[in-house]
């Protein structure tokens, strides 16, 4: 009969999420995980594996919840322009506001160790192809609603919105001028004719 874990998995593994994404996975040592997770090495393997299953097990929390949340931001407004206005504001906004600043888990996933690491590459590569499906279907409502030309490709717009996402969040890293993300925000967005 197996042991009763004597701490909340998903508590924790919220824990070790917040500290791989705000230091990385290879800065983050298993002493600075048993210590932000509050759990010892041995419930470490035994609830998650090793290291790298375990920061696995945080990204694909972390995309989840945040797929859920973009989702959630684009379909709260009727007006799909002003849908993804909102939503790259908000992300500028957040960076902004954040100390120390962390960026998207996902991409600074993709940047430290997809290269190199095929499973790392499929899963934030995954990510990023959902979040433009996402992406699609609201175009398309627009489309449908009137709002937007018909002739618009929505998939291609959506692939390039997710591009140009991704580039604001890593070059919010470095809090550039805001005047000059809010223009780059402004005419990434003429996208959606």
């Amino acid at each position: 009969m197996g042991r009763i874990r004597e701490f909340d998995e998903e508590k924790v593994l919220d824990a070790a999420m917040q500290l791989f994404w705000e230091k990385g996975y290879e800065a983050t040592s298993l002493s600075d995980l048993t210590s932000r997770m509050g759990i010892q090495r041995p419930s470490i393997y035994s609830a998650f594996g090793g290291k790298e299953e375990l920061f696995e097990a945080a990204l694909r929390k972390y995309t989840k919840s945040r797929a859920s949340l973009i989702r959630t931001r684009l379909q709260s407004n009727p007006s799909v322009k002003e849908a993804f206005h909102t939503f790259f504001e908000s992300v500028v906004d957040d960076e902004y506001a954040e100390s120390p600043r962390k960026g998207c888990f996902c991409i600074n996933t993709m940047v430290e160790l997809a290269p190199h690491d095929e499973k790392f590459e499929i899963l934030t590569r995954e990510h990023q192809m959902y979040l433009a499906v996402i992406f699609q279907e609201t175009i398309e409502r627009g489309i449908q609603s009137g709002e937007l030309e018909s002739e618009l490709n929505a998939k291609a717009v959506s692939q390039a919105l997710i591009i140009s996402l991704i580039g604001l969040t890593v070059m919010l890293k470095s809090r550039p001028e805001r005047s000059f993300i809010d223009n780059s925000i402004e005419v990434t967005l003429t996208l959606l004719k």
